[in-house]
């Protein structure tokens, strides 16, 4: 059967990999020759921090993609084209350039994504070039997973039930079947000489380097399949270690899912096998791995909960307000809260861009329901800050502690900062490594040093209001105030 189409573009975004890469392998079905794009979107990067470790781990995956996309042509000149524009002009400026009859990209849920690509594919469609969006990044988008009444879930549970139901016969290893699978794959084409170049720099499009080299994160599709090998090894205990921030229990894999330098179909068939064998750290993971779907679901059908929230009473609640809120604010984003656990997490967001996912509930609902501050406060500064930050998991898990999302955590459960240290972080560890000033404190003084006697501090070198704060709040009085903030919205569950 004759293919539709000659030349095709792969518009490359949050699936910078070769392997099971369903944009890729649709356009090499449909198209005799295919070129290969990534777009350095400014309109993107010019509202980014001039140092963002981000953009430097894009970059290296953008390295190691335009690799593996030769290795895959068999010939260095059929790469990726890398440009640094505006990509609602660039890629149809591109297409036209090159050519193609039609752009093959992955679907994205976020809602500016989502006007930018009606955008291009509006001015595609005038130059007659046809806009192909298929699903990539999520095994099932949209209403796929719906209820009995044909709506959304807004229920994990139910959808978690449904979704294992759904996923039980469909094909999760490799992309959904295509009728013109079975005809021989389209060439990757050369790219125009004037293309034939490596990526740029940091500096070539306004970017300084972070400490990002130093992280020793691996990046591109190798990079995730190391994490990946290395965390198999450990899925199985999964569920034992995953709440203990100074144990090695994580994937890893978040900046990977971010970036979709790992199928994420791959990753599910995986722990459906293991799953399956009645390995609980598997079954627990898979768990994690619906999360992002269901959250990805929300987003989806109520693009509003980007702004506001899922509950819009919750809305009607009155934050903290003035210079009393932004110096609260100050001391939750550098570290000074005079709470250890709290101040650890934020450190180490601070300084590597990634915060272990226990720590993101304790520091995040300290910031609601201690500080009294708005959720979208803390929503926005993990998004700046965080390698692995995604709207849909990131605005999904704000809303769950602020108790304003869909079945969220009851407003009135308001975490102990204090027996959450003791808790997971017990012989105060995790403490040390990322609040130095307090490591000669013992396992018991070190989660609450307001608490331990002066010579006792003295003898531990820390001098509270001096080399660690005292505490910005108290608990008894915070979590006090809380319940009187949320008594505007304390009917409804």
């Amino acid at each position: 059967m004759e293919k539709p189409f000659s030349t095709g573009l792969v518009w490359f975004r949050r699936d910078l990999r070769t392997d099971d890469h369903t944009a890729l392998e649709e356009a090499r079905a449909r198209c005799r020759q295919v070129h290969c794009v990534f777009v350095l979107d400014t309109e993107i990067l010019d509202g980014l921090p001039r140092a963002d470790r981000r953009v430097e781990f894009i970059l290296a995956c953008l390295t190691a993609l335009d690799g593996d996309l030769q290795a895959l042509g068999g010939d260095p000149a059929c790469g990726l084209i890398v440009t640094h524009a505006r990509a609602v002009d660039e890629l149809p400026r591109l297409a036209r350039e090159l050519g193609a009859q039609a752009v093959f990209t992955a679907r994205d849920y976020e809602p500016k994504a989502c006007g930018r690509d009606a955008k291009v594919r509006g001015v595609l469609a005038a130059q007659g070039i046809s806009f192909v969006a298929v699903k990539d990044q999520v095994v099932f988008e949209g209403m796929e997973v719906a209820t009995l009444a044909g709506g959304p879930y807004t229920v994990f549970t139910p959808y978690k039930n449904a979704w294992l139901k759904k996923v039980g016969d469909w094909p999760l290893v490799g992309a959904d079947p295509q009728p013109a699978a079975s005809q021989p794959a389209g060439s990757l084409l050369p790219r125009p000489e004037h293309y034939r170049r490596a990526v740029p720099a940091l500096a070539a499009i306004g970017f300084e380097a972070t400490n990002m080299a130093s992280l020793k994160i691996p990046a591109g599709q190798a990079g995730a399949q190391q994490l990946f090998a290395d965390f198999f090894q450990r899925m199985d205990s999964y569920h034992e270690t995953r709440d203990y921030p100074a144990v090695k229990g994580p994937s890893y894999l978040g900046v990977h899912l971010r970036f979709g330098t790992v199928s994420i179909r791959k990753l599910v068939a995986t722990a459906m096998a293991r799953s399956a064998q009645g390995r609980p750290g598997a079954a627990v993971w898979l768990s994690e791995l619906v999360w992002r779907e269901f959250y990805f679901s929300i987003l989806a059908n109520f693009p509003q909960v980007a702004e506001r929230a899922f509950k819009p009473a919750y809305d009607r609640i009155e934050w903290e307000k003035g210079a009393r809120a932004k110096s609260l604010f100050a001391a939750w984003c550098e570290g000074r809260t005079g709470y250890p656990l709290v101040d650890a997490a934020m450190a180490q967001i601070n300084q590597t861009g990634y915060m272990h996912n226990r720590l993101r509930m304790v520091a995040a609902s300290f910031l609601v329901k201690h500080l009294g501050l708005d959720w979208r406060w803390g929503e926005q500064y993990f998004a700046t800050h965080l390698n692995d930050f995604d709207l849909a998991a990131n605005n999904g898990g704000w809303q769950w502690v602020a108790s304003s999302g869909c079945d969220a955590q009851p407003y009135f459960r308001i975490f102990n900062p204090v027996a959450q240290s003791e808790k997971f972080d017990a012989a105060g560890k995790f403490i040390r490594r990322y609040v130095p000033q307090l490591a000669r404190l013992t396992d018991a003084q070190i989660h609450a040093p307001w608490t331990v006697p002066s010579l006792a501090l003295h003898e531990a070198g820390v001098r509270l209001g001096e080399n660690y704060p005292r505490p910005v709040v108290d608990h008894v009085a915070a979590r006090a105030q809380t319940l009187a903030r949320y008594s505007v919205v304390k009917s409804i569950r």
